[in-house]
């Protein structure tokens, strides 16, 4: 009965991974900027609603947006900047960008944070924004989220998401010994460490992006640089396993940066 037993829970496993798979390879859509190709399900459309649906919570939870408007137009002046070099280039092509960007200033003055939404609205904090010293430094922290909007991360990262708890739960059914314990904890490790690498990897490309289209509005590359060295000192100069983080160390991206801004025709600043 034991065998049988155990037998049936690998069928039931291997049919739950396969579905997982089938489900997550199955979705395919070429991203409408940069021509890769993506296991996304999402459509652009989609993306943007989610966005703006979720823009007024996410504000709350930073207190809301900073009472002031000279800078919030400051920050959308930049951003605008950045998107527009985007833009121009698409047209060029003969491609639409179908985001909605827009560019918030929060009021909470004690985390030192800027993230993306997906479909196109882009938040800093302003804890980070004090921090920066010029304008270049805030378009490569903008730059830098405009690149996560446009190569489709967050979408990309629900799919991966989806994916990667299917697989979970496939190995702890097939290796369930009912005591809870076993495979399918190891699984959950895995999957975790295997979702932390993506975003290292997402947030090295947004570099790259931030640093292209910065050089594009004239803005100085370099000044992406400072602001890693500005995320270094906020965080206290702690030392983190990159292994067991969602970011890449300030060390590892300073030195991609150095080749983008080399690769792109950066050298004249």
């Amino acid at each position: 009965m034991q065998s049988s037993g155990l037998k049936l829970r690998l069928i039931i496993g291997l049919v739950m991974a396969a579905v997982a798979l089938i489900s997550y390879y199955s979705k395919n859509q070429v991203n409408p900027i940069t021509g890769e190709k993506q296991h996304i399900d999402l459509t652009p459309e989609q993306e943007v609603a989610m966005g703006l649906q979720s823009a007024p919570q996410m504000a709350q939870e930073y207190g809301g947006l900073y009472n002031d408007n000279e800078v919030q137009q400051q920050a959308k002046a930049v951003g605008y900047k950045l998107v527009k070099q985007v833009d121009d280039e698409a047209k060029k092509k003969g491609i639409n960008i179908p985001y909605q960007f827009d560019f918030h200033v929060l009021a909470d003055d004690q985390t030192v944070n800027a993230f993306a939404l997906p479909g196109g609205q882009i938040f800093i904090t302003v804890g980070l924004l004090k921090r920066l010293k010029s304008e270049d430094q805030l378009a490569g922290v903008l730059g830098h989220e405009i690149g996560h909007v446009i190569h489709r991360h967050s979408a990309q990262q629900m799919a991966k998401s989806d994916f990667y708890q299917g697989l979970v739960g496939a190995v702890a059914t097939a290796t369930s010994d009912g005591t809870g314990m076993g495979g399918g904890q190891i699984a959950q490790y895995v999957a975790q460490i295997q979702e932390m690498k993506f975003g290292r990897n997402d947030e090295l490309q947004s570099d790259e992006f931030g640093v292209r289209y910065m050089i594009k509005a004239n803005y100085n590359p370099n000044s992406m640089i400072e602001v890693m060295e500005i995320l270094a000192e906020a965080s206290g100069g702690q030392k983190r396993d990159e292994f067991m983080s969602s970011h890449p160390s300030p060390e590892n991206r300073v030195a991609k940066i150095k080749e983008h801004i080399a690769t792109y025709g950066g050298g004249k600043y």
